[in-house]
């Protein structure tokens, strides 16, 4: 059965830093690629950073140097480390496969992240 328990979200002011991990069930951590999701308010859930097994990373150019995604592959767990936090990256967080699943398909509760002053 597919699991997807994301946490480590907050509220935090802008420039601060936030680190988001996401514990997976085997099932899904055994396919290659991992990415991290968000979701603004009012927009759709887009695709901001994603590693391969392997540990190679690509980010969106809006957080490119900003943030950095791992992975333990022996605890099933990837990571999102956040820094230089802005507002514009209030959203719902997300982790799941890449390329994601299709709809209907499973997602976790996903964890929230404030950025605010």
């Amino acid at each position: 059965q597919v699991q997807l328990v994301e946490s480590g979200g907050g509220l935090v002011q802008p420039g601060g830093s936030l680190r988001l991990s996401c514990t997976t069930s085997g099932s899904i951590f055994s396919i290659a690629v991992m990415g991290w999701y968000r979701q603004a308010p009012g927009k759709q859930r887009v695709l901001v950073a994603h590693i391969t097994w392997g540990s190679t990373t690509t980010y969106a150019d809006s957080v490119k140097g900003r943030f950095t995604i791992s992975r333990d592959n022996a605890k099933n767990t990837v990571y999102l480390q956040m820094n230089s936090l802005k507002p514009e990256d209030t959203a719902v967080y997300y982790c799941n496969k890449v390329p994601p699943p299709g709809p209907g398909g499973y997602w976790g509760q996903g964890t929230q992240v404030t950025v605010s002053s």
